[in-house]
């Protein structure tokens, strides 16, 4: 056999280094893996988004909206939005005489034959005329807003006119710019109605003197002559009975009502967070009383602590009771947030690390602001979430039934109380602050709830 001779320049040198695959995963932090997952929540994401608009709406809407809130229009009122907003100028109100008739002479049997405009009606006034009744000691006249029919009442009684030969009527009373119905009916001379009844159905104009479009901003001085067309102010959300602007008193009711919606909830939940935290930490005896003067706060009712706070404080009916509601939710509410913190510091001071800092000389308040709270942050911040909508529910409802928010302040608990005594002829006094309220509790409850699934740790992926 022979032997193979090799050479050193037969081999070739092998290199050291390999590829190595590797997997590699950026480190994140307990917040930034929560803000991840809170934003893979569309439903929390744009909850959030609305909560930063409410927010935005309540601060900033007061400075680019300068409109305010107590001033009234009165040549708009209850007026919805989108509302023809045109006006006609006419000169200034003159006294009107009115006509008289012989009915005696002239008049006719039953009721008048015919209704009708002595001139154009306007909001200024509409005059009536009608032919005179055979018999009658007088005349009634009514006004509605929906056509008169048999056998139902013919609208607001206007005038009770005791003289059969006046036969003319003039209205100013809270004209709007809409159609009316008026009635007229004969009286006999003991007061009672005549069966038969004669209507008219008037469409009524809006109209303004130059004059009072110069005072109210909508033109200059001697740019106006009877017949032209002014618009007047801009009411994006429409007015209120009071011809109140609603926008600007949907801006000021929201600092209120997320005034209390908010303070209220950060102080009782840091109560809370306090009385919980330390019961938790010290164990036996202690907690066991703590958690038991807990439990009869939570029996106490919050509607009679409320009107106490209100005697106590010397508020009488018909007055805002902000400061009662907002001691009474603090006082009342901590026990809820107490209980969940509680619960989290006795698993969480049985930690290693907890023991481990003990060992080292860590005191005990050291010990629950360091290590303890600050690993609870995730139930706080979701009980805070779902406190808040609470909170202006239950501010909602005082103002709604009068023991909150009163008048002329505004809040929207107290809106709806004023919207719903005219829910029927214009809902939108009504709809508009109770859209706010279920949109504002409902964006903080699904809010909490993506707070909640992003907070849990147990919850988190473990890939």
């Amino acid at each position: 056999m022979t032997e193979a001779s090799f050479n050193v320049s037969d081999f070739e040198p092998v290199s050291g280094a390999r590829e190595v695959q590797r997997i590699s995963r950026p480190s994140l932090s307990y917040w930034q893996d929560a803000w991840i997952r809170l934003k893979a929540n569309r439903r929390a994401l744009i909850s959030l988004y609305i909560v930063i608009g409410l927010l935005s709406f309540t601060l900033l809407g007061p400075l680019l909206w300068t409109v305010d809130p107590a001033a009234q229009d009165l040549d708009q009122v209850s007026q919805p939005p989108g509302a023809d907003r045109g006006a006609t100028i006419v000169g200034p109100f003159q006294p009107w005489e009115g006509a008289t008739a012989n009915a005696q002479v002239s008049g006719q049997e039953g009721a008048p034959a015919e209704i009708r405009l002595a001139e154009p009606a306007t909001t200024q006034a509409v005059r009536l005329l009608w032919d005179p009744v055979l018999d009658a000691a007088g005349y009634r006249v009514y006004r509605n807003v929906f056509p008169a029919e048999e056998g139902r009442a013919l609208g607001l009684p206007l005038a009770e006119i005791l003289s059969p030969d006046r036969v003319s009527f003039e209205d100013r009373l809270d004209l709007e710019a809409r159609t009316y119905y008026y009635s007229v009916v004969a009286l006999d001379p003991i007061g009672e109605e005549f069966p038969d009844f004669t209507s008219l159905p008037v469409k009524v104009i809006r109209v303004i003197t130059a004059e009072q479009a110069v005072e109210r901003g909508l033109a200059k001085p001697g740019a106006l002559k009877p017949g032209d067309q002014v618009q007047l102010k801009l009411h994006p959300f429409g007015t209120d009975y009071l011809g109140r602007d609603l926008l600007a008193r949907l801006m000021f009711g929201a600092q209120v009502s997320l005034f209390i919606g908010i303070v209220a909830p950060m102080l009782f939940v840091l109560a809370g967070i306090l009385f919980g935290s330390t019961a938790g930490f010290l164990g036996g005896r202690t907690d066991q009383a703590m958690m038991r003067f807990a439990d009869f706060v939570v029996a106490l009712p919050f509607l009679l602590f409320m009107i106490l706070f209100k005697i106590a404080f010397g508020i009488g009916p018909g007055e805002s009771g902000i400061l009662p509601m907002l001691l009474a939710l603090v006082l009342l509410s901590w026990p809820a947030t107490a209980r969940l913190v509680r619960g989290q510091i006795l698993q969480i001071r049985q930690e290693g690390y907890i023991s481990a800092s003990q060992l080292l000389g860590a005191k005990t308040y050291y010990l629950v602001l360091r290590h303890m709270i600050p690993n609870t942050m995730g139930v706080i911040l979701v009980t805070l979430t779902f406190a808040v909508p609470s909170a202006i529910f239950t501010e909602a409802f005082l103002s709604f039934i009068g023991m909150g928010v009163a008048p002329p302040i505004p809040s929207w608990g107290s809106m709806c109380n004023e919207g719903i005594k005219t829910m029927l002829s214009h809902p939108h006094e009504l709809i508009f602050p109770a859209v706010f309220i279920s949109i504002t509790v409902l964006a903080f409850n699904l809010l909490g709830d993506g707070l909640r699934d992003a907070l849990d740790a147990r919850m988190r992926s473990t890939e």
